[in-house]
């Protein structure tokens, strides 16, 4: 695999080594999904019917969801808009085995970069215009690491479907 996942700093202050964490989850999974073609992506390892291409798909809904709608409190564009997710509240899973899988990584890198703009442009104690269930403003801090949360364990996923797809283990 070539994707590369750089090493975490071991020391520096909270926003680097956040931020270095993401970008390491982030590689990690971009190079579980790296080198399949669109039937490899659709391939689902029963019982479960989670993709790899889904995968990809749902992460880039993640990254736009978190930094676009919630923090920044903007409407959401182009291909989440005009999804009917009360129909489909897996629609990001679902519709990504009718992918290009060229297009499928252009999706999350096109995400992870706008995403990277916010990340990169605030405080980590800059709270978000959206809100919580319960009312709740998030912090930057909190969007940051719920973003490695959902990284690393889709991670996990990542390992199990790569192996069940072409036998490919380890990082």
């Amino acid at each position: 695999m070539t994707t590369p996942r750089l090493d975490k700093p071991k020391q520096s202050d909270e926003v680097t080594t956040a931020l270095a964490f993401l970008d390491f989850q982030r590689a990690t999974v971009l190079a579980k999904a790296e080198g399949l073609d669109a039937a490899a992506l659709a391939q689902s390892l029963p019982p479960s019917s989670m993709t790899l291409g889904g995968l990809l798909k749902h992460l880039a809904y993640v990254e736009h969801w978190w930094t676009r709608e919630v923090f920044l409190g903007l409407p959401g564009q182009e291909p989440w808009a005009s999804v009917d997710w009360s129909a489909d509240e897996d629609w990001d899973w679902h519709s990504a085995a009718e992918d290009d899988p060229a297009a499928l990584r252009a999706l999350l890198g096109a995400s992870i970069a706008a995403s990277d703009v916010v990340l990169s442009a605030g405080s980590f104690d800059d709270l978000s215009v959206g809100l919580s269930r319960t009312g709740e403003q998030f912090s930057l801090r909190w969007v940051v690491l719920h973003l490695i949360e959902e990284y690393a364990r889709h991670a996990g996923h990542a390992d199990l479907l790569r192996e069940g797809v072409d036998g490919s283990t380890g990082e």
